[in-house]
């Protein structure tokens, strides 16, 4: 069982990370993405665009708490 949450332990650090918000955008960012595709939309410009948006808010924020501490 140790193992067991070792491994979870591990890809949830990994996939997750340092900002769940981020992790969230992605996955939902793939989903839309895979929803326009499936509809018949080339979407791949999608994902790239959502990541920069997602990595500016990120850094925005960490911008700003530096800033406050």
């Amino acid at each position: 069982m140790t193992r067991i949450r070792s491994f979870a332990a591990f890809w949830y650090d990994f996939v997750v990370g340092d900002d769940w918000r981020v992790a969230l955008g992605v996955v939902l960012a793939l989903g839309a993405t895979a929803g326009l595709v499936h509809g018949g939309i080339n979407a791949w410009w999608l994902l790239p665009v959502v990541v920069a948006a997602l990595l500016g808010m990120s850094l925005h924020r960490v911008v700003v708490a530096s800033r406050r501490s």
